[in-house]
């Protein structure tokens, strides 16, 4: 990483799910079962489908939300409350983080394909509160979900960011490829790297340290 590649960031944009947190605290298990129990009562299929079905979904639309509304019309708010009703425990506050993100020059937000809600009680978690300027989900994008360009479009156009001067910190490398598109530096954070990609400019299974490096 080059520290001089962030010197013109003034708007720095973080995923939320297995970015602001390690994905060893398995929060996404959690959700996952609740997604599959979701899909099984409202489509009254087993299991086994609704497992392959949640998985289809994302993998065509970006999130089983998605799948769900464009092929049965379900009703985003109480999906949405549903799947996000889980356990937070495993989540330790990280007062570095928190300092590390403080500290850099310009406005700091969080965008999730969650609901904002749940983004604010995880943050609260991660001892987080107040760190960031705001913090917008899913249903800030008319429910379109990131990698839709669409869906960073509508959401960046609310924040006011610039994205020529703007940085994306993701988890999911599919979903840097618009705002690489769009300008952006695009720092993937997963404990390994992606295979080589023109949209995935960093790499980092540290973010507090690479933070750090930037305000160093």
């Amino acid at each position: 990483m080059k520290k001089q590649d962030f010197a013109h960031v003034r708007h720095w944009v973080f995923d939320l799910d297995n970015t602001l947190y390690h994905p060893s605290a398995r929060l996404f298990d959690q959700i996952e079962v609740k997604m599959t129990q979701y899909v099984m009562e409202m489509l009254g299929v087993d299991r086994a489908e609704a497992d392959h079905l949640r998985k289809h979904y994302w993998h065509s639309y970006g999130t089983t939300l998605a799948g769900l509304m464009r092929e049965h019309n379900v009703d985003p708010a109480p999906y949405l409350t549903h799947v996000h009703e889980i356990s937070l425990e495993h989540l330790e506050q990280d007062a570095p983080l928190a300092d590390a993100i403080k500290n850099l020059p310009g406005r700091k937000i969080v965008y999730t394909n969650g609901s904002a809600p749940y983004g604010e009680r995880v943050l609260a978690a991660r001892g987080l509160e107040g760190v960031f300027d705001a913090v917008y989900g899913v249903e800030h994008a008319d429910f379109h979900p990131k990698p839709e360009r669409q869906a960073f479009e509508k959401v960046f156009a609310t924040d006011g960011i610039d994205t020529k001067t703007g940085a994306m910190f993701e988890d999911d490398t599919r979903n840097l490829s618009a705002p690489h598109e769009m300008g952006m530096q695009c720092v993937h954070v997963a404990p390994s790297p992606s295979e080589p990609a023109p949209h995935v400019h960093h790499h980092t299974d540290d973010l507090s340290g690479f933070l750090q490096k930037i305000l160093a």
